[in-house]
């Protein structure tokens, strides 16, 4: 996530404010993937539980989908922020 600074900073410079939006939404991305993740494994402990039906094996299919669409990028939004936080050529205040 954005720092305290980051969130502080957004408010005067339009690339931390730009940096801090891309940083919500690389979140969101991730809460979204790891959520889906974690439906698909409930889904498919039911399924083995109890036999694998059409909709179980449907939910675990399209979960898994879902997050490798939104868990990647997410990630990837995430690390490409912290990065030009730490590459930002303007001193941060204390």
């Amino acid at each position: 996530m954005v720092s305290d600074d980051t969130a502080e900073g957004a408010e005067a410079d339009p690339v931390r404010a730009a940096r801090a939006r891309w940083a919500r939404w690389g979140a969101a991305g991730k809460r979204v993937g790891y959520g889906l993740v974690l439906v698909a494994v409930v889904a498919f402990v039911i399924g083995a539980a109890t036999g694998f039906s059409g909709l179980t094996t449907g939910t675990v299919t399209a979960c898994l989908l879902g997050s490798t669409v939104t868990l990647a990028p997410g990630i990837v939004i995430g690390y490409a922020v912290k990065k030009a936080e730490r590459e930002d050529p303007v001193p941060r205040r204390r």
